[in-house]
């Protein structure tokens, strides 16, 4: 029940950043492009990679903290389903380009990020 608690917390906090995030995103760069869902998504990506690593090879993530910042914090913070409306949105509008920059970015930017998070955490447990 413990463990449950924590994730529910840390999701609530994941939530509050995207939604922190996503509004200083529009601020900073416009809101014609989903920037806070790319920007969430793949910081995301970076850090599930970097504390699943952590956790599972060395003693540095107990499994309570792992389970409430990758299950919790950043299952709140990351977000496929908006990513997903957005691209569907684009496509709806007819807009092509911008429905394939925010797939393509998104899936590479991810990608990338998880390698770099799992580069950083093999550096930090070596």
């Amino acid at each position: 029940m413990t463990r449950l608690l924590w994730i529910c917390v840390a999701g609530g906090l994941g939530s509050g950043a995207r939604y922190l995030v996503t509004l200083w995103a529009g601020r900073t760069f416009g809101t014609a492009f989903p920037y806070g869902t790319l920007a969430v998504n793949v910081a995301g990506c970076f850090l599930i990679a970097l504390i699943m690593t952590l956790a599972l090879t060395t003693t540095l993530v107990p499994p309570n903290l792992r389970f409430a910042l990758t299950t919790g914090f950043l299952g709140g913070l990351t977000t496929y389903s908006t990513f997903n409306y957005e691209t569907t949105e684009f496509v709806r509008e007819r807009a092509w380009r911008s429905a394939a920059l925010n797939a393509s970015l998104t899936v590479l930017c991810c990608f990338v990020a998880g390698l770099l998070g799992l580069a950083l955490a093999r550096r930090i447990a070596t």
